[in-house]
């Protein structure tokens, strides 16, 4: 922040997932992991930036939520484009689904959408805290709940393509939804 100044868009992202287990075959410490990263960690990015992006907020603030695999590289990208247009984003990106055998990620994910809209509510005009459910991506996550069927699924670049042209058409008025890419 030294060196750019206060972001106009984070990505908030976190995500990791249990190993596959029915929900009283998790281990408490493996199902508090999964809380922490990807609900914890969200909510402490959210108090971390919003304060320091309030002053700033002439357009959009973006809450999108991504799981922490390869789509968010090309999503910081974005950041240099929409730096020059005075916007505020934030991206929590989560996923609507429910998913045999990893539970404790589905409560995590489903947990984002709530906190997201809850923000929504909380901030100032000019600002927009939207959830975005990537869909289903083809990642190292996936196959370790799908197996050999997740390259069935679309790349991360494939995602981040459509994802970049999608969340560059939001507004404010876009506040509090939950979008699909």
């Amino acid at each position: 922040m030294e060196k750019k100044g206060v972001p106009d868009i984070i990505v908030n992202n976190a995500g990791t997932i249990n190993r596959n287990n029915k929900i009283w075959e998790v281990p408490v410490e493996e199902f508090d992991a999964v809380i922490d990263t990807n609900v914890k960690g969200i909510a402490n990015v959210l108090r971390h930036f919003i304060p320091l992006m309030l002053p700033k907020s002439k357009e959009l603030l973006l809450t999108s939520l991504l799981d922490g695999e390869d789509p968010v590289l090309p999503c910081i990208k974005m950041w240099d484009l929409a730096h020059s247009t005075n916007a505020s984003f934030i991206f929590d990106v989560f996923c609507w689904s429910v998913i045999i055998m990893v539970a404790p990620y589905c409560a995590s994910k489903w947990a984002i959408e709530g906190l997201t809209r809850s923000v929504a509510k909380e901030l100032p005009d000019g600002m927009a805290a939207i959830a975005l459910n990537p869909g289903v991506i083809h990642t190292e996550m996936l196959q370790s709940c799908f197996g050999t069927s997740a390259s069935h699924y679309q790349a991360p670049d494939a995602w981040a393509s459509k994802a970049a042209t999608m969340i560059l058409n939001l507004t404010g008025a876009d506040n509090g939804a939950s979008l699909t890419v």
